[in-house]
């Protein structure tokens, strides 16, 4: 599956390599839905890969995406 661009893995989960918390943007995401970083980013996310979930959590906003990831996780 390729990324859908949507920005909600580097919004919901928390990042502790980045020092990133639960829900909270990441500072190197752009408004496009993607890193700035992306050349230099850390393992944890060039070893993501969009799966069923980015499909599951899939709404109209960024907002409401980061919502059902967290629903989904019961977070």
């Amino acid at each position: 599956m390729d990324c859908l661009r949507c920005g909600t893995c580097c919004v919901a989960p928390d990042i502790k390599t980045l020092g990133k918390p639960l829900a909270v943007r990441c500072g190197h995401l752009n408004a496009g839905g993607a890193c700035d970083r992306y050349g230099e980013r850390p393992a944890v996310c060039r070893g993501y890969q969009p799966d069923e979930i980015c499909l599951l959590i899939a709404a109209p906003t960024l907002e409401e995406r980061v919502e059902k990831y967290l629903r989904l996780f019961d977070l």
